[in-house]
């Protein structure tokens, strides 16, 4: 059996451009996509931070600093807000033993500012709430 685990996160990139004219997908800044480790078509899931709105998608990778939201999910979205977009996958049992996803922070440019590959959220409250900000985080 494998377990679906978050493979990599880009915490809190804004959106550069949405562009509904053009097929679909997600452009994301080329050096964010490898410092992710996402691929050219991989599935990813993009939480808009500003609006609430979740959508799933497939990676294309872009110029420096864009995040553009293309096609129908363009709709859903606003050039300045800020997402986090994810990147799971499937892992076997021991692959899992010290496993822990790899968190790609930018600013408000979009920059890469640092890749965290020992990336642990806060742990959930004892009330399923976790730490202190992470309402907005998740």
């Amino acid at each position: 059996m494998r377990t679906i685990m978050m493979k990599s996160k880009i915490h809190r990139a804004r959106v550069t451009a949405a562009d509904v004219d053009y097929e679909g997908s997600i452009t994301i800044d080329a050096a964010l996509m490898e410092a992710a480790g996402i691929r050219r078509y991989e599935q990813v899931h993009v939480f808009d931070v500003t609006n609430g709105e979740r959508l799933v998608t497939y990676a294309l990778p872009g110029n420096d600093g864009e995040i553009c939201i293309n096609g129908a999910a363009a709709r859903r979205v606003r050039v300045g807000d800020e997402v986090i977009i994810l990147s799971f996958g499937g892992f076997a049992a021991r692959e899992l033993e010290g496993f822990q996803p790899r968190l790609v922070k930018v600013d408000a440019e979009n920059r890469l500012l640092e890749v965290d590959e020992g990336h642990v959220p806060p742990a959930a409250s004892p009330h399923g709430h976790h730490g202190q900000g992470a309402a907005d985080e998740h």
